[in-house]
């Protein structure tokens, strides 16, 4: 293992140690003890390495290296939270990355043209409290106070008691949001198999796919399993599996890069002597192309109201999450793939499944992602792996991107 293979992935087990979980993973949510100290251990390492560092009202921390025009500013990084029992890689790598990043262009080349900083956003996850991207969104200016004054934790605390006894507080809304970012670069483990069964150890993000999310209720009459003929049956749950059956199908049949996911399913009364007379399930659908997500949305939900009519049941479809695909800047992508080229680095241009802070700051700012393989593809698992030379060859993708953006 060599140097930076070997830095990297002590600062990742060191940084594991605040919210190491008995059941073998990380647990680190927003504005918990564990979280506090991070951020609090991640400040004095920005510190040790010569940086400016500091945070702002609601906790994102910030490491800079200054630059001769202070008024453009080149950022990088990820989120520092987790998932309760997450892995050491998912947001932690991105933010240790971007620091060793810092530092390797500091001792090599001096002071950048304009600034260059790392972030370790506050939250990301949405694992405390309802409410996810509050890190990006405060950056960025489109988090709302009174999005989360009412909220509360699985525990029933409060989010604004949460984020006040950790030491932070509310944004000014009356002040702009800033101006001086320049381009945003997010490095990130992939949470997917591609670059593993492809053995490609980094990939350059494109876009980020645009999801539509869906809860089904199925509504037909519970009745005696024995003495119900078939015939005569309103059974939610054959209908509802009709209904997953046929959508997985027309969306196999679709192909890459549209995915549906079937996540949650529930038969009530759910006994094993009673025809079901509700079965709800969830639907999860992303695609790269919105026009093509709406169409196919559009698609299921009609195949879903006539499957329902077959059956003779009531069905309802409630769509809570519209969100569209997200491009990535054209020209930081470019950047980024010559940077790889020159280094020699073996990789791929890839669409990324999954959110990221990246899809909050591409409305406003340059924005493109990195990827590094995942082992197996999972993720928010303390079973989370990529292999030390793939993270290294990340931070050398993340170095040769940032110098491009910050020192030309």
């Amino acid at each position: 293992m060599d140097d930076l293979q070997k830095e990297v992935v002590d600062r990742l087990e060191w940084l594991g140690e605040f919210g190491k979980d008995p059941a073998g993973g990380v647990s680190r949510l927003l504005y918990s003890k564990e979280w506090t100290q991070a951020q609090h251990a991640l400040n004095g390492w920005i510190e040790e390495e010569g940086l400016e560092a500091g945070f702002d009202e609601i906790g994102n921390l910030f490491g800079t290296l200054k630059g001769k025009n202070t008024n453009e500013t080149v950022l990088t990084g990820s989120h520092v939270d987790t998932v309760k029992n997450g892995g050491l890689y998912d947001g932690a790598y991105g933010v240790v990355a971007g620091i060793l990043a810092l530092k390797y262009l500091k001792q090599k080349y001096g002071q950048p043209l304009r600034n260059i900083e790392v972030v370790s956003m506050a939250e990301e996850e949405g694992s405390r409290f309802p409410y996810a991207f509050w890190g990006s969104k405060n950056i960025v200016g489109t988090a709302r106070r009174e999005d989360v004054e009412n909220i509360k934790d699985f525990d029933g605390i409060p989010f604004v008691e949460a984020m006040k006894e950790s030491g932070f507080n509310f944004r000014d809304e009356s002040k702009a949001p800033r101006n001086d970012l320049k381009a945003f670069v997010e490095l990130h483990v992939e949470q997917g198999s591609v670059l593993e069964t492809e053995k490609i150890p980094v990939a350059v993000v494109n876009n980020i796919v645009g999801q539509r999310r869906f809860t089904v209720e199925v509504n037909g009459e519970a009745n005696h399993a024995g003495t119900t003929p078939m015939g005569y049956r309103k059974d939610a749950l054959y209908a509802a599996s009709q209904m997953v059956f046929e959508m997985i199908t027309m969306a196999r049949e679709v192909g890459d890069p549209l995915v549906t996911t079937v996540g949650k399913i529930e038969a009530q009364p759910n006994i094993v002597n009673v025809v079901p007379g509700k079965a709800i399930f969830t639907i999860d659908v992303r695609h790269t192309d919105k026009e093509a997500l709406i169409s196919f949305t559009n698609q299921l939900t009609e195949r879903i109201n006539e499957i329902s009519k077959e059956h003779g049941v009531e069905t309802t479809t409630d769509m809570w999450m519209d969100a569209d695909p997200v491009p990535m800047d054209t020209t930081v992508v470019e950047l980024i793939e010559n940077q790889c080229k020159e280094n020699s680095l073996n990789y791929k241009v890839m669409h990324s499944g999954a959110g990221h802070d990246s899809q909050i700051f591409a409305p406003f700012v340059p924005t493109a992602m990195l990827f590094v393989p995942s082992h197996k593809g999972i993720s928010h698992n303390p079973a989370e792996y990529t292999e030390p030379s793939d993270l290294a060859e990340g931070v050398k993708g993340l170095i040769g991107a940032l110098y491009e953006l910050g020192y030309k």
